[in-house]
């Protein structure tokens, strides 16, 4: 499984940034796929998470109402789209699959690479 992000980058506060996660490697069908983000010296939590299967969604309080995540599934792609940018949304972001509860927090499986999102202020 391959997971590539793009679409990172730095943006004034208020601002907005669509980040792009390309899946590849199996059919994603019955899995929720998910972004994280890590802050500097800091642990890497969860932003939400898509379901392909049900196309149903989960926000983190910190984003909800800001952020939105979408699919194109032709193209197998995830988006994150960030409006209303804060500096402490400033991290790198990573899209993830499966992401499951692993009883204490989300985690997943597989990870891409990260893309760094910074918010100037």
């Amino acid at each position: 499984v391959q997971l590539v992000e793009s679409g990172g980058g730095l943006v004034q506060a208020g601002g907005s940034l669509r980040l792009s996660c390309v899946a590849s490697g199996r059919t994603f069908g019955g899995d929720i796929m998910g972004w994280f983000r890590q802050a500097p010296g800091k642990e890497r939590n969860i932003v939400g998470h898509f379901s392909w299967n049900s196309g149903s969604t989960y926000y983190a309080d910190s984003v909800k109402g800001r952020f939105t995540i979408s699919r194109d599934n032709a193209e197998n792609t995830v988006y994150l789209q960030m409006n209303n940018l804060k500096p402490e949304d400033t991290a790198v972001y990573y899209c993830a699959i499966p992401v499951y509860w692993s009883g204490t927090h989300w985690s997943a499986r597989y990870w891409g690479q990260g893309t760094q999102v910074t918010v100037s202020s």
